[in-house]
């Protein structure tokens, strides 16, 4: 259902991309997700090209736990590289003028870990959007 955004992702993870890349933001009050997939860690960084338009957003604008969506600048369907979000509850999320965030997966295992071991210990500056007070980096990403 998000055939660009998945192709994207699937390429970016077989090249190692996301190898040792550190997860930049953490929101923890009313937006509930961790971002990550940005090579420099600064939330500004990318793969070097953006496409879009949006695909396989919720209707309902609902993405639930476990959610695995891309993000993108606000307003703009055609920002995404290679950041991405994991939704560690549930969250709605409204649309603007460029529609929702393009849905790629699901989290199968391991969120009761990431809300445990990075989640609970909240943002390095104690507000409710900043980068994870508690380390996390990605090892590896397996796509199947």
């Amino acid at each position: 259902a998000a055939p660009q955004a998945v192709s994207a992702f699937i390429a970016q993870s077989q090249d190692g991309f996301f190898t040792g890349t550190s997860c930049h933001r953490l929101t923890t009050s009313g937006l509930f997700v961790l971002q990550c997939g940005d090579p420099t860690g600064t939330g500004t960084g990318g793969p070097g090209y953006s496409y879009g338009p949006v695909e396989n957003a919720p209707a309902d604008n609902l993405y639930p736990a476990g959610t695995i969506a891309m993000a993108r600048q606000g307003g703009n369907g055609y920002s995404m590289g290679s950041q991405f979000f994991i939704v560690y509850d549930d969250t709605t999320l409204p649309t603007d003028a460029a529609g929702g965030y393009t849905v790629i997966g699901k989290v199968t295992s391991g969120l009761d870990a990431l809300k445990t071991g990075v989640i609970a210990a909240g943002t390095a500056d104690g507000s409710a959007d900043g980068k994870p007070a508690a380390p996390a980096v990605i090892d590896s990403v397996t796509v199947q």
